[in-house]
């Protein structure tokens, strides 16, 4: 594996890995209806997996243009993608659950006036 394939799979590890952080940080604040840290949460969630998401797709690109038979498989590369998907997943998660717990919480307020 070449360094700059490396540099692009770690990149995109932490990308991933910053915008899960922000997405527990949401879920926390929303346990606590907390929803204006968990909206700011979220947003950064979206522009960390969106970060990891470009450094993925322009390594793909780059590949591309090359003679993708002459690379080696690269296990750290297939890594970060796994990570970069799962997390993209847990954050789509997490907004249907934040969008759940904000009705909930107006239906709770509605009821107790």
């Amino acid at each position: 594996m070449d360094d700059l394939l490396a540099q692009n799979a770690m990149k995109i590890i932490l990308f991933a890995g910053d915008a899960r952080v922000n997405c527990k940080n949401a879920l926390t604040a929303t346990e606590k209806n907390d929803f204006e840290k968990a909206t700011a949460e979220m947003k950064a969630a979206k522009k960390n997996i969106t970060e990891a998401h470009k450094v993925q797709t322009q390594a793909i690109q780059n590949e591309m243009g090359e003679d993708s038979k002459s690379k080696p498989h690269s296990l750290l590369f297939t890594h970060a993608q796994d990570t970069l998907m799962t997390i993209y997943s847990e954050i789509n998660i997490a907004n249907h659950l934040i969008k759940i717990a904000k009705q909930l919480d107006e239906r709770l307020k509605n009821i107790e006036k």
